[in-house]
């Protein structure tokens, strides 16, 4: 019976597909919200006769009300299950999501770090004279001269930095190499880092050798950035973002910095292809501020 669709759905998810309680209770609350919504719009329709103006009339409806568009996709995506379930067991003869796109969601904008906080960092605040407190400055150095992501940061290797050119290999999504070019300040850190602790293999160790992982890193930049922020995001994502806004701030053009970021348009925008290595490193050593 069409009364019974939503009911044996649940009990199919329930069953057969093992979906947790919670999940059962939200793709009920929004199945019940659609079947509201198209019974009021008109109380002839039913789950089999509903249509694609329909399913748009109620995204709108919602939308206007406030709902989030990642919530309006989360309860799609209920209701495109429930009708995937329908046409498996030929109870409906047309899909009416098939041609439905989900709301586009707002991007929030990235944190980011003022410049004067970045400086309070790297020249005000006090570093242990110790190997963690070299390391750790060095790492903070490191994500802001750069911008590269924490996985690219913890897989360098000592013999990545080539410090004569002030360049450094980076290998990035799905084994993809680029090369970023540094500033003097970077230059002489990583000079001065491996002259007090001179080894081979991974360029960020534990203290008592080893790999350092990407968890270990977002604790100490977490540490170390509550002592000069109060954004509540404190990540090396952050020091990312801040790279890039600094860099756009003082002048450097989005393509030159998109490729310098290593972002994954640069496969399919050919025009990206064309900055040349130099013409990166004239763009970097007029753009940041510490370089």
């Amino acid at each position: 019976m069409k009364e019974n669709y939503v009911r044996r759905f649940l009990d199919y998810l329930s069953a057969e597909r093992g979906y947790s309680t919670h999940t059962l209770v939200a793709y009920a609350k929004d199945l019940s919200t659609f079947e509201d919504f198209f019974k009021s719009y008109d109380e002839g329709l039913s789950w089999d006769s509903v249509d694609g103006d329909v399913v748009r009339n109620w995204i709108v409806k919602r939308l206007d009300e406030g709902i989030s568009a990642r919530s309006m996709q989360r309860s799609l995506s209920a209701l495109r299950s429930m009708y995937r379930y329908l046409e498996k067991l030929e109870l409906i003869d047309k899909n009416p999501l098939a041609l439905v796109e989900n709301p586009k969601s707002v991007e929030p904008l990235p944190t980011f770090l003022k410049e004067s906080e970045m400086n309070k960092l790297l020249d005000e605040v006090k570093f242990p004279d110790t190997f963690e407190g070299e390391r750790d400055r060095l790492i903070l150095l490191t994500f802001y001269s750069t911008g590269i992501r924490v996985s690219e940061l913890t897989g360098l290797n000592t013999s990545d930095a080539d410090l004569s050119a002030a360049e450094i290999k980076v290998t990035g999504k799905r084994n993809k190499q680029r090369i970023v070019p540094f500033g003097e300040e970077l230059r002489q850190a990583l000079s001065t880092f491996l002259e007090h602790y001179p080894h081979e293999g991974p360029l960020f160790e534990k203290k008592k050798g080893g790999r350092l992982k990407s968890s270990d890193v977002y604790g100490i930049v977490h540490t170390h950035l509550s002592a000069v922020t109060t954004v509540k995001k404190k990540s090396p994502h952050v020091l990312r973002h801040t790279f890039a806004t600094v860099m756009l701030n003082n002048g450097a053009d989005l393509k030159a910095v998109q490729e310098l970021l290593g972002h994954e348009s640069l496969q399919t925008t050919q025009v990206y292809t064309h900055t040349s290595l130099a013409e990166l490193k004239k763009v970097y050593e007029k753009a940041h501020p510490r370089a």
